[in-house]
C-alpha cells in the first residue's frame, strides 16, 4: 500500500503518461508476429486504466503510434492502424459507461476519412467523462511544438496579438494537450532510457520511470511499484529545498 504523508511538498499523481514499448520484443521471444505483440499490448490498456483510476489518477496519456512509426514495414503500420480502428469501434461504449473521456492527439492528416470520422465520434460520445484517456497517435513532440509555433505566427501576423505578449501559458494552450496539466509521471516500459520525441514540452519536470518489463506484461503490480517510486521522490521543479547544501547542483 502507498503511504502518503501530507506536506507542503506533496504533489499528487494526477496525470500519468506511458510510453508503451516492447511489444515486438515480447512477441519475438514467444515466436509470434509483431502484430501479435501489439494486440497483447492493446489488451493491457483496460487493466492499467482501471488500476490508475483506483490510485486517484485523473489523466492517462498513452504513446500509441509515433510520427516516426510510419517508417516501419508497411504490414506493421497497416496492422497498427487496424488495431487503433478496432479499439475505437469496440471500446467507445465501454469507455462511456466507465466515465472515460477520450482525447486523441496527433497529426491525423495521414488517416483515412473514415478513421477521422470514427475519432470524432469517439470523442463526442465520451465527452462527459470525468477521467481522461489521451491516445497519442501519429504524434511527435517536435511536430506538436512546430504546429503551435506556426499557429501563433499566423495569429500574430493577422494582428490578433503582439508577439511580445506570448507567454508559456499561451504557447502551452496551443499544444495538442490543450488545457490538460503536464504529466506528473512518465513510465517507459521495455527498458529503453529515452523519451523518443514524446510530449517534449510537457515532460520538462515530469518524473521519469523506466521498467525493464515489456508492455504486454506490465500489470497493476508493476504500476503500483512505479507509483510508490513517484511518491518517494522530492519534486522541486528547479528550486532548492531549505537546508540543502549550497554546493549541490541545480538539479538537486
Amino acid at each position: 500500500m502507498i503511504d502518503i504523508v501530507s506536506s507542503d511538498d506533496y504533489h499528487p499523481l494526477k496525470h500519468l503518461a506511458i510510453i508503451m514499448d516492447g511489444n515486438n520484443r515480447w512477441a519475438s521471444l514467444r515466436g509470434l508476429t509483431g502484430i501479435s505483440g501489439h494486440k497483447a499490448g492493446v489488451e493491457r490498456i483496460r487493466e492499467i486504466l482501471s488500476a490508475a483510476k483506483s490510485h486517484g489518477i485523473e489523466v492517462v496519456s498513452l504513446f500509441a503510434f509515433s510520427s516516426e512509426n510510419w517508417h516501419r514495414p508497411a504490414s506493421e503500420v497497416s496492422g497498427l492502424i487496424n488495431l487503433f480502428t478496432n479499439y475505437l469501434s469496440k471500446e467507445i461504449d465501454g469507455l462511456k459507461t466507465d466515465g472515460v473521456r477520450l482525447k486523441i492527439i496527433g497529426n491525423k492528416q495521414n488517416f483515412s476519412n473514415d478513421l477521422c470520422r470514427l475519432i470524432k465520434k469517439a470523442e463526442e460520445q465520451t465527452a462527459d467523462g470525468h477521467f481522461t484517456l489521451v491516445l497519442c497517435v501519429d504524434y511527435g513532440g517536435r511536430w506538436d511544438i512546430i504546429e503551435a509555433a506556426r499557429q501563433l505566427a499566423f495569429e500574430a501576423q493577422s494582428g490578433e496579438f503582439h508577439p511580445e505578449t506570448i507567454s508559456e501559458e499561451i504557447f502551452s494552450g496551443k499544444l495538442q494537450l490543450g488545457e490538460l496539466p503536464d504529466p506528473d509521471l512518465c513510465i517507459r516500459t521495455g527498458g529503453e532510457e529515452r523519451i523518443s520525441n514524446f510530449l517534449l514540452w510537457h515532460l520538462a519536470y515530469t518524473e521519469l520511470y523506466v521498467s525493464n518489463c515489456f508492455w504486454p506484461d506490465f500489470g497493476p503490480d508493476l504500476l503500483e511499484r512505479a507509483i510508490d517510486e513517484y511518491y518517494s521522490r522530492k519534486r522541486r521543479f528547479g528550486h532548492r529545498n531549505a537546508g540543502i547544501d549550497h554546493k549541490a547542483s541545480n538539479e538537486d
